[in-house]
């Protein structure tokens, strides 16, 4: 049963349930459409917020990561520690956002849309391998999802 909670995931995962891919075989990285035309149907719509909406969570990772060096060496903590390590992250994320502080990370990332952080080479060793995968992706999309997606789509579409 579907719950209504999915992680956005990229276009190497099936959309199956809990998680909420692109269409594939549409544009879908933000600088296809800088260096192009504006998205147009259904499905480009789609795949522009859903690339925009995946550039904010990364990039807030990234900062988050460069702020709290913690979350870099999280495979080395049970789930549910790193569950508590997110949320505490989270919570002083927005303290200091709500609280107008000066923040150099968060300023960095303010300033340049574009900013991508990155890890210093000496916490390389905690980053997951660039050949790191979830062998759970192998199953095909769920009829619900797409289904899901696909009136998505259609709502946001309806909705310009």
């Amino acid at each position: 049963m579907f719950s209504g909670k999915y992680y956005v995931v990229d276009a190497g995962y099936p959309n199956r349930l809990g998680y909420l891919s692109p269409y594939k075989g549409e544009r879908y990285h933000v600088p296809d459409w800088r260096r192009g035309t504006a998205p147009s149907g259904e499905q480009e719509h789609f795949n522009f917020l859903h690339s925009s909406l995946r550039n904010v969570v990364e990039r807030t990772f990234g900062v988050w990561k460069m702020k709290w060096r913690i979350l870099l060496k999280m495979p080395s903590y049970p789930m549910s520690k790193q569950k508590m390590i997110v949320a505490a992250t989270m919570c002083l994320h927005n303290f200091i956002r709500e609280n107008h502080a000066l923040d150099r990370h968060f300023r960095r990332c303010d300033r340049n849309p574009d900013y991508v952080p990155t890890i210093p080479e000496r916490y390389a060793r905690h980053a997951p391998s660039r050949n790191a995968s979830d062998a759970s992706t192998s199953d095909a999309n769920d009829m619900t999802m797409d289904r899901f997606r696909d009136d998505l789509a259609q709502a946001i579409l309806q909705s310009r």
